[in-house]
This record gives C-alpha cells, sequence and structure tokens, in this order.
C-alpha cells in the first residue's frame, strides 16, 4: 500500500476550488525514477484518483492545488511564505539545501541553446490567454 498527502484545509478554504494535480513517485527511497505529474483535476477527483494509484502499489501521491499566478511576484511571494513557514515548524531542510547546492555551480535542467528559453516572465495577458488554450485542449 501506498502513501497520500494532501493538504489539511478548512471547508471554506479558497485554494478547494483551485484545479488540483497529483505527483505520483517512488515511496522507497531506493527507487529512482522521475515523478508523474497527473492533472489538473478538481479536488475530489484528484484524492479519489491518488487514493485508487496507490491502493496497490508502493507509490506516493502528493496532491495539491495549482496556482494560477499571472507574475513572478506573485510566485516569489508564495515561495517567500512556504520558506517561513519551514523556518517556523524547524523542518529539516538538509536535503533541500542539498539539493539546491547541485545547482549552485551553473547546472539547470533545461537547454540553453533553446530560442524559446528566456529569463524574462512573460505578461499577464500572455499567461491568461496560455490558461485559455489549456483549458480549450482539456475541454476537447
Amino acid at each position: 500500500m501506498g502513501a497520500l498527502v494532501t493538504l489539511d484545509l478548512p471547508a471554506d478554504a479558497p485554494a478547494l476550488t483551485l484545479p488540483w494535480i497529483i505527483t505520483f513517485g517512488p515511496l522507497n527511497e531506493d527507487e529512482e525514477w522521475e515523478p508523474v505529474v497527473a492533472g489538473p483535476y478538481e479536488r475530489a477527483h484528484a484524492l479519489a484518483l491518488a487514493e485508487a494509484v496507490v491502493a496497490d502499489e508502493d507509490l506516493m501521491a502528493v496532491v495539491e492545488p495549482l496556482q494560477p499566478h499571472v507574475t513572478a511576484e506573485q510566485i516569489l511571494g508564495d515561495i517567500a511564505a512556504s520558506r517561513l513557514a519551514a523556518e517556523n515548524e524547524d523542518v529539516e531542510t538538509a536535503a533541500l539545501d542539498e539539493e539546491l547546492a547541485d545547482y549552485g555551480d551553473g547546472h539547470h535542467d533545461h537547454d540553453h541553446d533553446d530560442p524559446d528559453h528566456t529569463h524574462e516572465a512573460p505578461s499577464i495577458e500572455e499567461i491568461r490567454a496560455g490558461f485559455a488554450r489549456i483549458a480549450a485542449r482539456l475541454t476537447a
């Protein structure tokens, strides 16, 4: 049997109305494979699908809301809030620090020669147009 991890939210939490994704990964540290991300779904559907998949498999499923941020500042705000929460809860960060140190030498998981790659954030209008394209593909 696997494990399911999700947020414990009050019944009136705004995040409950957001689209949700499921990230499936290995339950055991002995396994090494890239996680599989599925979604977006409504929260109830995401939880039910995750439960069905991990019921008889040694997998971990993380069910979390997608945050439809339209600016880099909104994303950075959530990152700052998450970091602050981790500090306040005295969360063990050694593994994360080690992982981040791997990226300190200029290593990135993207191709610098890719002409579509840019460090300039897309505009709010571009992001919202992307949301519309994704919605159209999901409902086609």
